[in-house]
């Protein structure tokens, strides 16, 4: 009986091992590439072009941190609690973003896109490939230059978009933290804390007309990083303002030169996502981990999955992460607004030296 199980154990084991090296074999490119499947074989010349000529030559810079915005703002435009109501809901991660530019850039909400729209535009054309797929993994490729960041999955496919998504379906900076969790579940079916997990893009972002004094605002202290400081500043008590005051949709900011949206402001403090919230702030491998599932998520908005090819091994992967969680100097523990009611949050050191202070990232 022993030897019958032992027997039977083998045969699995080496029908596994099979299986995973049929699933595991690699397919050699013209340029020399390894992947997967050769069906991804086409995105290499893609991906060194777009490096060189949107990313400046890999830069975690203003095309990288718009190009990840793009992947949300085209995702997001869809609705099926319009389509229930006889409504044409938007087709999701589709492209419509590029392919009805001149409706959807007019949204009030897609304020400052127009010129990462018009830049991806000139590369669809150029390699005929549909506008859905290009700006997921234009969003993909750009992430892979910030140090720290994960590795994105990608997967292609996407059929052209038939239509312009329906305005009003982006959230803005100035909306309640209920309208906002309403939009992320209708669209992508988002709990509260998935939608935290979508806001460490914010950790590689800047922005550019929330307080048209200051374009290019970083939302934290170490602009070009994924890390985890934009969630332990967002929780700092805000003190003053980066520019001029005010603004709709935004509040005050703990540091100078750093802006802070109201929508954040309220996430970091709503009972509904203040914990999960404050468990990003010193646990960078749990936030890199929930915001690729995040991202994968939102990515195929949409989309049938069935029909789509993982070209995930084309991503780069991106560089090891840059130091660990922090205050900035002259801020601690006793400048937290605590919010989550569970626990208490991190104790971290504080950086030494004056009053932290943080410089506009260039937009062109």
């Amino acid at each position: 009986m022993a030897f019958s199980i032992l027997a039977s154990l083998v045969s699995v084991l080496v029908v596994l091992q099979a299986a995973s090296g049929a699933i595991t074999r690699k397919a050699t490119c013209p340029d020399g590439n390894t992947v997967t499947n050769e069906a991804c074989c086409f995105l290499f010349p893609i991906l060194e072009d777009i490096q060189a000529n949107l990313f400046n030559g890999g830069e975690c810079g203003s095309e990288a941190h718009e190009s990840l915005r793009l992947t949300f703002h085209d995702a997001i435009g869809f609705s099926p609690a319009l389509t229930a109501q006889g409504q044409f809901g938007g087709g999701g991660a589709d492209g419509s973003v590029i392919t009805f530019a001149s409706i959807e850039t007019a949204y009030a909400a897609n304020a400052g896109i127009e010129d990462i729209v018009a830049e991806q535009a000139q590369f669809v054309a150029k390699y005929n490939v549909s506008a859905g797929d290009f700006v997921q993994f234009a969003g993909a490729v750009g992430l892979s230059n910030c140090p720290g960041a994960p590795q994105l999955d990608f997967v292609i496919g996407r059929p052209a978009a038939t239509a312009a998504s329906p305005d009003g379906l982006v959230p803005e900076p100035f909306d309640n933290v209920t309208s906002i969790l309403a939009r992320f579940n209708d669209a992508g079916g988002f709990d509260p804390q998935h939608v935290v997990w979508l806001l460490s893009s914010h950790s590689v972002a800047a922005a550019e007309l929330v307080d048209p004094s200051i374009p290019g605002a970083p939302f934290d202290s170490t602009p070009g990083l994924f890390d985890t400081q934009f969630f332990i500043e967002t929780q700092l008590t805000g003190t003053l303002w980066p520019g001029t005051a005010n603004n709709q949709g935004e509040v005050e900011s703990p540091l100078l030169g750093e802006i802070r949206l109201q929508s954040d402001f309220l996430l970091a403090r709503d009972n509904r996502t203040a914990c999960e919230w404050q468990s990003f702030a010193n646990d960078l491998s749990r936030q890199q981990t929930l915001f690729k599932a995040a991202m994968s998520t939102l990515a195929t908005i949409g989309q049938d999955t069935s029909t789509l090819t993982d070209c995930s091994d084309v991503i780069p992967v991106p560089a090891a992460p840059v130091g660990t969680p922090h205050f900035p100097a002259g801020l601690t523990n006793a400048d937290v607004d605590q919010a989550c009611t569970t626990a208490a949050f991190p104790t971290l050191s504080t950086d030494p030296g004056p009053a932290t202070s943080v410089a506009p990232v260039p937009t062109a």
